[in-house]
């Protein structure tokens, strides 16, 4: 008897624990499911364009239609300089996978972006096939030599074609309410190519805080900043220009923060855990 109720009570925790995992990660789960399934009826017309950035414009118009089936709402402040069809190094602050919602959000409307990404995103197949078919740039982080290598072919086709160059300089997902430090790799290329950096802010996620296991829908504010010029600078500036964007996007995002913050009750679930 003592042993049913011990298998009993294991059961009843282990489906609280499922349903309280279930829902918080449906959306993620959904997220995954939607861009997998469209990358693989993606990766023919890619073909036919091979590694060619200009895929991403259209096939981000059907991914961004995710951000309604995971009710995210963006909103993005200073398109009219993200529509320039200017090269460019843009670096924006990382905090979740949905990030890149927001960049479908506004890919269209951007002329040519090459995003870089980490190269175990290569593998996660069917996505990171069609991704590496619509121009996305891969690097290996362990391998320094052969990052700069795939960085400067990158740079290349920026100084040709006019592509932003799009980074995540935090080089990870961060998920604390600040900026982490920036890796120099962006401002590298940059300064050596001679382009101007493109600060983009993300603000928080208040509708997801692992903390509680809290995820809803909810908006995020998408602050694009005017261009930072390199031209004159050498790579002696490397260091200065990385802390000149970080402070830069620092106001930004704690602008923001506080003007979403201001939005939601003091007991909101968003915010327990996190401290002013």
């Amino acid at each position: 008897m003592e042993v049913w109720l011990l298998i009993a009570a294991a059961t009843c925790v282990g489906l609280a624990l499922a349903r309280r995992w279930i829902a918080f990660n449906w959306r993620a789960i959904l997220f995954y499911v939607y861009t997998s399934f469209f990358s693989l009826l993606g990766i023919p017309y890619f073909l036919l364009r091979p590694c060619d950035s200009v895929n991403c414009t259209h096939w981000t118009q059907i991914l961004r239609l995710c951000s309604y089936l995971v009710g995210i709402k963006w909103e993005v402040r200073g398109m009219k300089i993200m529509s320039q069809r200017r090269g460019c190094v843009a670096v924006a602050n990382h905090q979740s996978s949905f990030d890149v919602l927001g960049m479908f959000w506004f890919w269209p409307w951007s002329y040519r972006i090459a995003a870089v990404a980490k190269k175990e995103i290569f593998f996660a197949w069917p996505f990171g096939l069609a991704a590496w078919l619509a121009g996305v740039v891969f690097i290996d982080r362990i391998n320094s030599e052969r990052a700069r290598g795939q960085l400067a072919h990158a740079a290349r086709l920026m100084a040709k074609d006019n592509v932003k160059l799009w980074l995540f300089p935090e080089g990870t997902r961060n998920k604390r309410r600040c900026l982490m430090p920036f890796k120099k790799g962006a401002f590298h290329v940059a300064i050596a190519c001679q382009a101007p950096i493109m600060p983009v802010v993300y603000s928080p996620y208040y509708f997801v805080n692992p903390h509680n296991k809290y995820h809803t829908g909810g908006k995020v504010v998408i602050t694009v900043l005017p261009y930072i010029e390199t031209k004159g600078l050498t790579l002696d500036d490397v260091e200065d220009l990385m802390n000149r964007v970080k402070s830069e996007m620092e106001k930004v995002y704690f602008k923001v923060a506080e003007e979403l913050k201001a939005e939601l009750p003091p007991d909101h679930p968003g915010l327990v855990g996190f401290e002013d």
